[in-house]
C-alpha cells in the first residue's frame, strides 16, 4: 500500500476526495463570508398569516350565524295561531272578497316558497316589510323605537358594568372576608329572581306606595308629556329610574361572578409574587397586574352584554311600558304582525353576532396567543 492511499485510510487529504471535516485541521480552517439569507421558514410564515386567516374565518362564521338567523325568523313565527289579516279588520264582518283582497294586498296568498325567497330578497337589500298593524315600514318602526332602547339598556349596560367589575375585584382581592360572602350571596340572590318580577314589586313599593310610603316614580311610560328642555330631560330620568335600577340588580351579578373567578385563577400566578417580592403595594399589584389579565373573560361578557343594549330586554320594557323595542316585539307579538316580529327578531339576534365577532376580532389584542 502507498503512502498515499495509507494517508487517504487515515483521514488525510486524499486525492480522490475533499478533505474530511472531522480532522483536526477543521478547527483551525477559516471560513468564509456567509451568504444572505434565505427566505424564513414555513413556520414564520403560518404565524404572519394566522391572523388574517382567524378573521377571515370569524367573518364567515357570523355570515352563516345571520343566514341561518333569517331563516329562523321567517319559519318561527309562521307557527304562532292567529290570523293577522283578521286583526287588521279590526273585528268587523268583512266578506270573504275583502279578507282575500288583504291577502293579496300584503302577499299572504302566494305560496310559502315564495313567501320566503321574497322575504329573503328584499332583507338583503334593507327591506323588512311593512308593518300590518302601524301601516309603515318595519325598518322606520325599528329606527323610531331604537333611541329609547338605547338610552335605557345603554344606562342600565354602564352602571352594572362597572359595579360588577368593582365588586367583582374586591370579592376576589379579599375572598373569604365577610364582604366577599355578602356581595357573592346578594349577587347570587339577585342574578336569580325574575327580571319582570323584580319589577312589578318596585312598582308596587316604589310609585303605588304602601301604607304610609307614598309612590316616589312613576308607574310607568317615558314622559309625562308637556315638559321641554333641562325640564324635558329631568322628567325623562324620573322614568328612567325603576327601570335601570332593576336590570342593574339583575345583571351585575353576572360580571361580579365572572371577574370574581377569573382574578381568583390569577392570584396564584408566579408573575404576583414577583411583583410583591420586588416591593410593590398590594393595590399596585392588583390593579397594574392581576387585573388587567384577569379581565379577559370580562371583556368577551361584556361584548356579549353589549349585543343584548340593541335587542332591550322585552319583559322589563313590558312592565314599565318603555316605548323601545322591546315593548315594540311584545305588541307585533299580540297580533300577530308577521313582519315586525321577523324584523325585530333579526335586528336582535343580529347585534348578538356581529358584537360576538367583533369580540373574537378584538381578543387576540389581549391575548396573542389567540388566532395562531
Amino acid at each position: 500500500m502507498t503512502a498515499d492511499a495509507t494517508s487517504a485510510s487515515a483521514g488525510g487529504t486524499g486525492a480522490s476526495g475533499p478533505p474530511r471535516k472531522d480532522g483536526p485541521e477543521a478547527a483551525h480552517r477559516p471560513r468564509g463570508p456567509r451568504g444572505p439569507r434565505g427566505p424564513r421558514g414555513p413556520r414564520d410564515g403560518r404565524i404572519t398569516t394566522a391572523y388574517p386567516r382567524y378573521v377571515a374565518g370569524k367573518l364567515a362564521g357570523a355570515a352563516v350565524s345571520l343566514l341561518a338567523v333569517l331563516v329562523t325568523s321567517f319559519f318561527l313565527f309562521r307557527l304562532i295561531p292567529g290570523d293577522p289579516v283578521k286583526f287588521m279588520t279590526g273585528g268587523r264582518q268583512v266578506s270573504a272578497e275583502q279578507l282575500a283582497a288583504y291577502r293579496e294586498q300584503f302577499g299572504l296568498d302566494l305560496p310559502l316558497w315564495q313567501q320566503f325567497t321574497d322575504y329573503c330578497g328584499k332583507a338583503l337589500t334593507g327591506d323588512l316589510g311593512t308593518s300590518y298593524q302601524f301601516n309603515a315600514p318595519v325598518v322606520d318602526k325599528i329606527t323610531e323605537a331604537l333611541p329609547n332602547t338605547l338610552l335605557l339598556t345603554g344606562t342600565a349596560f354602564v352602571l352594572y358594568t362597572a359595579l360588577g367589575i368593582v365588586l367583582g375585584t374586591r370579592s376576589a382581592w379579599r375572598h373569604g372576608r365577610l364582604g366577599d360572602k355578602l356581595n357573592t350571596g346578594l349577587a347570587l340572590t339577585l342574578y336569580s329572581l325574575p327580571s319582570f318580577w323584580l319589577g312589578l314589586l318596585l312598582i308596587v313599593t316604589l310609585s303605588v306606595g304602601i301604607g304610609p310610603l307614598p309612590g316616589l316614580f312613576p308607574t310607568g311610560g317615558m314622559e309625562s308629556g308637556g315638559e321641554e328642555g333641562f325640564a324635558y330631560v329631568v322628567d325623562v330620568a324620573h322614568h328612567l329610574v325603576l327601570p335601570v335600577v332593576t336590570l342593574v340588580a339583575v345583571d351585575y351579578g353576572q360580571t361580579l361572578l365572572v371577574t370574581r373567578s377569573a382574578l381568583l385563577d390569577e392570584m396564584g400566578s408566579d408573575y404576583l409574587t414577583t411583583a410583591r417580592a420586588k416591593g410593590l403595594r398590594d393595590d399596585l399589584v392588583r390593579r397594574r397586574h392581576a387585573v388587567p389579565n384577569a379581565l379577559l373573560p370580562t371583556v368577551t361578557l361584556i361584548f356579549i352584554n353589549l349585543g343584548r343594549t340593541v335587542a332591550g330586554v322585552i319583559l322589563v320594557e313590558t312592565v314599565f311600558s318603555w316605548p323601545g323595542l322591546g315593548g315594540l316585539f311584545y305588541q307585533a307579538l299580540s297580533v300577530p304582525d308577521l313582519p315586525l316580529v321577523q324584523g325585530l327578531f333579526f335586528v336582535f339576534a343580529a347585534a348578538v353576532v356581529v358584537m360576538n365577532t367583533l369580540a373574537d376580532l378584538i381578543y387576540p389584542l389581549f391575548d396573542p396567543r389567540v388566532g395562531r
